[in-house]
């Protein structure tokens, strides 16, 4: 049973995972790492899941690390550093690759850690006024684990700056620079994010699942005859599936289609 998470099931074929530490912002630790990494490790293995909402309770979404175990960090050998923020690295990428889309609820302030997380989101909404920050640098490290997902989702040249200068910046700003796709008012954000798992969920479940995966593997791809034929075969392959065929019948017969 999960102690620092409130899974959620507000209807069907939607998963809603909260950070549920407001006492100390929704801070990261041993413990909040391990059972994320369980909780979409299992979320991974739902086949009707369609879409998760990461979400978090209190005033922030995520500070970063939690100053408890950043005190005993401090005693840690290079070994138990090693295994420790492996894990961290092993959780960013077990949500990186939920089979499904995640969006993420940015209600408020996002540090560090809490940065990667929404790094590793497929889509995030975030509230006016909500303040990012990577502030590694100011305490003499670097936020490495999640370091791959943050420059994928923000750029080189924009993580260039906030890498290296630990500065606070708004969500305008990271609206501004892509890291985040929605800005809206607090009161709204519950129905901005509704809308996009109401869009998640009319489409084709089994197509959603192959165009997350087709972002993951052709970012950063030279286009090659190699890569031209694996989008030919892909193509080719869910136009012959049942869930393909189903759709364009649909819509041609101008009708639902059979998973809404």
């Amino acid at each position: 049973m999960t102690t620092t998470l409130d899974i959620r099931r507000p209807r069907p074929h939607v998963a809603e995972v909260w950070l549920n530490r407001p006492e100390v912002r929704n801070a990261f630790n041993d413990g909040v790492i391990a059972e994320l990494a369980a909780t979409f490790l299992a979320l991974a293995e739902e086949p009707d899941l369609r879409a998760v909402v990461l979400a978090g309770y209190g005033k922030a979404f995520c500070a970063g690390a939690d100053l408890n175990w950043m005190r005993a960090m401090a005693d840690y050998d290079w070994a138990q550093n090693k295994a420790d923020a492996q894990a961290l690295a092993d959780m960013l990428w077990v949500i990186h690759r939920c089979p499904v889309p995640v969006i993420g609820r940015i209600h408020g302030d996002c540090y560090a850690g809490g940065v990667g997380l929404a790094a590793v989101c497929d889509v995030v909404v975030a509230v006016e006024g909500v303040n990012f920050c990577l502030s590694e640098a100011r305490l003499g490290l670097l936020p490495a684990t999640i370091g791959p997902y943050v420059v994928r989702a923000m750029g080189e040249r924009a993580a260039q700056r906030w890498f290296v200068t630990a500065e606070r910046f708004s969500a305008a700003e990271a609206h501004r620079i892509g890291f985040v796709h929605e800005l809206c008012p607090a009161a709204e954000i519950d129905a901005r994010v509704q809308a996009l798992v109401d869009a998640l969920v009319a489409n084709g479940p089994a197509a959603v699942k192959a165009c997350k995966q087709l972002v993951q593997d052709l970012a950063g791809q030279p286009i090659t005859a190699a890569l031209r034929e694996d989008t030919a075969r892909r193509i080719a392959d869910i136009r012959g599936s049942a869930e393909g065929k189903e759709g364009v019948s649909s819509f041609l017969q101008k009708r639902p289609p059979a998973w809404i």
